[in-house]
């Protein structure tokens, strides 16, 4: 079993980050000279990390499989970055912040990390605008908010509909200069395929050029994930297509535990599924909730126009269930409300699975113009991929995978169960809990990687001995020779099925068993199904090519390989997690719809353990205490 310390320090909540950080050990400005970390991953918290990492005087390594840390998926995030600033002064605080996180994840996060979280918000704000990012504005000049789901105040900085776009610039603008600076070797097309942990610590990483093939090793003092989330085990997700697990389960694999892996966020606010055709699904921003009202007909199979349909025979039905939050209720809530709307026979569209999201109502009491300038991109979107033009008639949406809850367990100061492994942003659980806010993420991944990291990396290189390695030692040779063998293994395989018809056979047994509702029986079949898939694979599937040039097939192959594996895990997880909490609803737990947790029986995080090929993973349980918020059935009503 694992040591589960989660190093919390003593003392009042609001006190914890502050006392912590002057208690933590220093590495002087001329020794951080002399140690290198290895980052992976440059998207928020990647980028942010190693820039402020160099920027302190550490010498860092950045690796990313794109051509520029700017492909990293971060920028797709579209509606805004939460900051307890109450420039609004419309009740907002840290306090609150905390509060809404903690409530939002229905009570399944750490207390300690979630108000650090909050303190640092303010900061990334300042951070940000430094840096020139073009946050929306007031008339007057002052930077603008507006409302995301699960709060009733307004918090959301924002940059029109393109706001992970605009943040990741300004990341990257800090990264580059660090790279120009030669205190950030920039590694592209490189994709890490191995962790190498000498004398029970991290001391590297193995790559594939993504372009030539080759295998090289890289050595460090400690090493960064932040390589993102795996909702892409569902093969349809608002994730980019490269989007995959493999680093954080290489790491899994190497003994850093797994947290919570059940935790799946479904957002509401996604383009319906079109056809058989599609590999991936498009998000519509939460944003959109504030100015757009979400209803179905009354009436079940109703297929007339929404302009046909009268006020009277229209159901507003998170207006309706929620009038406190109304539209702005939480992704979870208003993930499952829509799907109970289109199971009753309500839904829109092809097949019925819709909902409408419509502007009508606003654009009459504000004009198209403040619309247009609000979320004008967003709207050219929609229409450039459904043909039909959200200003004349409703938005048809419905849910999709997003974003995933799970992952590495950190501690207090972001280090995995192996040594001087650090995990950040979305491929670390720690912050979210069961369900994660809209506006949580970017936010998440810049104070890990801007205000987190840079101390805790220095705290844990001043506070341990680490023997001098390099790239020759047995264990990267070992590490590497495994990378060829499970590329040659792909190879040799020559079945009859692609990659990619494995991937979306996986997705559907997801989707169809441990998506939005899942149940003891299904999630047994689907375990049963995930077994037999995994073995056809490694007998049947068919990678064309060789391992000695650009081979697409070659890389999905190993992320695919992963994601079965991950799959089975999840299910797992969920399988053991006998209570509804957040994006993990089983059906069997409810009350008159709404999830029912077991805060007796499950109030921990479930740490899983990797105990070799063909054994059963070790369940490890961090118990969540709570002293600051009351446990309380989750109500937005």
């Amino acid at each position: 079993m694992l040591d589960l310390n989660s190093k919390i320090p003593s003392g009042p909540l609001e006190q914890k980050w502050d006392q912590h950080r002057f208690s933590m050990k220093l590495v002087n400005p001329a020794n951080k000279r002399k140690h290198h970390v290895i980052g992976v991953g440059a998207g928020l918290a990647g980028a942010s990390a190693a820039a402020s990492m160099a920027e302190l005087g550490y010498n860092v390594s950045c690796f990313v499989f794109h051509d520029s840390p700017r492909r990293a998926h971060s920028i797709a995030a579209q509606g805004g970055i939460n900051a307890a600033k109450n420039y609004q002064n419309d009740g907002d605080s840290v306090r609150r912040l905390f509060y809404d996180t903690i409530k939002g994840g229905d009570f399944r996060a750490r207390e300690a990390n979630v108000y650090r979280l909050a303190q640092v918000s303010v900061n990334i704000i300042d951070q940000c605008v430094a840096q020139g990012v073009p946050f929306a504005r007031e008339y007057g000049g002052l930077l603008a908010n507006r409302s995301f789901g699960g709060a009733q105040v307004s918090r959301t900085f924002y940059a029109r509909g393109q706001t992970g776009q605009q943040l990741l610039l300004g990341a990257y603008q800090a990264l580059e200069r660090q790279v120009g600076l030669k205190k950030v070797q920039m590694h592209t097309f490189e994709e890490m395929l191995e962790l190498v942990v000498i004398g029970g610590q991290a001391r590297g990483i193995v790559t594939r050029n993504l372009l030539t093939g080759k295998i090289t090793s890289h050595a460090a003092d400690a090493v960064v994930l932040a390589t993102g989330g795996y909702g892409n085990v569902f093969y349809l997700s608002t994730n980019a297509m490269y989007s995959n697990v493999t680093a954080t389960w290489r790491a899994h694999k190497k003994g850093a535990a797994f947290a919570n892996p059940c935790y799946t966020q479904i957002h509401p606010t996604c383009i319906p599924v079109s056809g058989e055709h599609q590999s991936k699904l498009t998000l519509m921003s939460e944003s959109l909730r504030n100015d757009g009202r979400i209803w179905v007909p009354k009436k079940q199979g109703d297929n007339r126009p929404p302009s046909q349909i009268p006020e009277a025979e229209r159901d507003y039905y998170l207006e309706r269930k929620y009038p406190s939050f109304g539209n702005l209720a939480p992704r979870d809530i208003a993930s499952r409300a829509a799907k109970e709307a289109c199971d009753d026979g309500r839904g829109v569209g092809p097949g019925g699975l819709g909902v409408y999201l419509d502007f009508s109502d606003s654009i009459k009491r504000l004009g198209k113009q403040t619309i247009a300038e609000r979320y004008g991109n967003l709207f050219d979107m929609y229409q450039r991929i459904t043909d039909e033009n959200p200003y004349e008639q409703p938005m048809r949406i419905y849910p999709a995978v997003h974003y995933t809850m799970g992952g590495l367990w950190v501690d207090y100061n972001l280090m995995s169960t192996i040594p001087g492994l650090h995990v950040a942003g979305e491929a670390n659980f720690s912050d979210h809990g069961a369900n994660r806010l809209g506006a949580s993420a970017l936010m998440q991944g810049l104070a890990d990687g801007y205000f987190v990291l840079p101390y805790t990396i220095g705290d844990y290189l001043a506070s341990t001995k680490l023997e001098k390695v390099d790239t020759s030692h047995a264990e990267f040779r070992a590490a590497e020779q495994a990378v060829r063998d499970r590329q040659n293994k792909f190879l040799g395989i020559k079945g009859k099925r692609t990659v990619d018809s494995f991937h979306k056979e996986l997705g559907k047994v997801m989707w169809d068993y441990c998506g939005m509702a899942r149940d003891r029986e299904g999630l047994k079949k689907a375990i049963g199904l995930i077994q037999t898939l995994k073995q056809e694979y490694w007998e049947n599937v068919n990678v064309p090519g060789s391992g000695d040039s650009l081979n697409q097939s070659l890389e999905k192959a190993g992320r695919v390989a992963d994601f079965i594996e991950l799959g089975e895990l999840m299910c797992r997880d969920a399988l053991d997690r006998e209570e509804s909490c957040g994006g993990h609803f089983r059906t069997e737990y409810q009350e008159e719809g709404e999830a029912k947790r077991n805060d007796d029986a499950y109030a921990y995080v479930a740490a899983w353990e990797y105990a070799g090929e063909g054994k059963d993973p070790i369940l490890n349980k961090e118990p969540l205490v709570y002293e600051n918020v009351h446990l309380s059935t989750r109500s937005y009503k």
